[in-house]
């Protein structure tokens, strides 16, 4: 087909009892994302390691098309999670059928886990060394079944470059969207947000878990939803904490107990986080100079900004600009000829507002 020969090849090694929503994450946003063109930018086949069917975690089985072979010529594996935890990996080792299929995968291949596929990759040797995630329920098993590998058990990805694990459940979707902004920017991954119904955009380093999930900010209602989106509505002028509790109609004390106890946050954590992803936005979507985006957004000057989106994206903002501008036909390379380097996830250090994952 016309353009076949841009598509990024995606093989996805479906194991046995494997959980059928982390299984069919690949397929559904990578095949989402098009170029201008309306071409696919992926290619996504699943394949098993003998080429047979596999149980799923429901009533139904899954007959591929594909054995391990489809690994060799992939340039992104995902391993994607197991009901009942890693069944296929006992005291580290990793059953040796699986071993097998992974060792054709070509060197340089992209490797990705949702969830306990990580158990996977680290039994086979692929995560020594490298900054790594699962789900939170079962960090504890891998912390000690794999203390080679720098284990971060509360965020929902990370990515290494080459290697990226993720959390449990829905922390799939997001790896996979950062893979489509990373690979082909900002506006292609914000379309296939759109078209898959979920959010654009959920940092790495954001927390897998929080007992009690805070309503939607847009949202009206008791609380401090209505004082939340009043607040987001003036992201560029100072936001004090008495005026925010005065619009709440409360003591500081309890606006603060209260908004900590619907977002997981306190106030001044929960607008630095909104007032970076305007500023990212910002800097994706319009011709404003660093000063005025930080002005935009809330924090004064271009220090302020370039210190909070180095400390959640690990990134300036004029490279983030390069990186994922919506409108620029290529990032600019350095004088030494090196490309900017793409964000990625925080792997320690994350600040405590980032809500967990379900």
């Amino acid at each position: 087909m016309a353009g076949a020969a841009r598509q990024h090849r995606v093989a996805v090694l479906a194991l046995d009892r494997a959980i059928a929503f982390e299984l069919a994450i690949p397929a559904r946003i990578f095949e989402s994302a098009r170029g201008p063109d309306g071409v696919p930018l992926y290619r996504v086949a699943t394949c098993t390691v003998d080429g047979g069917p596999v149980a799923t975690s429901t009533d139904f089985r899954v007959a591929v098309d594909h054995g391990p072979e489809l690994l060799a010529e992939a340039d992104t594996v995902v391993v994607p999670a197991q009901q009942d935890g890693p069944g296929d990996v006992v005291d580290g080792v990793l059953d040796p059928r699986i071993a097998a299929a992974l060792a054709v995968i070509r060197p340089g291949t992209r490797l990705v886990s949702i969830c306990t596929g990580a158990f996977v990759l680290a039994a086979a040797g692929l995560l020594d060394g490298r900054p790594a995630t699962t789900h939170w329920a079962y960090t504890e098993r891998f912390a000690r079944m794999f203390p080679q590998v720098r284990l971060d058990p509360d965020v929902l990805f990370t990515d290494d470059g080459d290697v990226l694990t993720s959390g449990g459940v829905a922390a799939g979707v997001d790896v996979c969207l950062h893979l489509v902004r990373r690979d082909h920017g900002s506006a292609v991954a914000n379309a296939v947000a759109r078209t898959c119904l979920v959010p654009p955009w959920r940092e790495g380093g954001q927390k897998q878990y929080v007992a009690t999930p805070g309503p939607d900010p847009l949202q009206g209602g008791s609380g401090t939803a209505a004082v939340r989106s009043w607040a987001l509505e003036h992201l560029d002028r100072p936001l004090p904490l008495g005026e925010l509790a005065a619009r709440a109609g409360t003591s500081v004390r309890t606006f603060t107990r209260r908004f900590r106890e619907e977002t997981g946050s306190s106030p001044g954590e929960w607008l630095a986080l909104q007032r970076t992803d305007l500023a990212r936005r910002l800097l994706e979507e319009t011709d404003l100079s660093v000063d005025q985006v930080a002005r935009r957004a809330g924090f004064g000057t271009a220090a302020s900004m370039r210190l909070h989106l180095r400390g959640r994206l690990d990134v300036a903002p004029s490279a983030y600009r390069r990186t994922f501008r919506t409108t620029e036909p290529a990032p600019r390379r350095s004088p030494d000829g090196a490309p900017p380097r793409t964000p990625r996830a925080r792997h320690a250090g994350t600040p405590p507002e980032r809500t967990r994952e379900p």
